[in-house]
């Protein structure tokens, strides 16, 4: 009935780029944000579900397209 409001934050657009790092072993997913000028990886959450990725993209209003997997 009553839902928290997702507070958008914001991330340098032009440094930095969304991306999910996916692990083959185990398929655990983290969501953050690498660095394309030093390729530095900077985790904000780790990605359990489709929810947590809403919240993700939600967030940092991020569209689905914008976003790569590494693994």
């Amino acid at each position: 009935m009553f839902y928290k409001k997702i507070q958008k934050e914001a991330y340098d657009k032009e440094n930095q780029k969304p991306v999910i790092r996916s692990s083959i072993c185990t398929g655990e997913k983290v969501a953050g944000f690498r660095d394309l000028h030093t390729g530095k990886f900077t985790e904000v959450m780790l990605i359990r579900d489709n929810r947590d990725m809403d919240v993700f993209l939600e967030r940092y209003d991020i569209s689905v397209a914008e976003v790569k997997t590494e693994w």
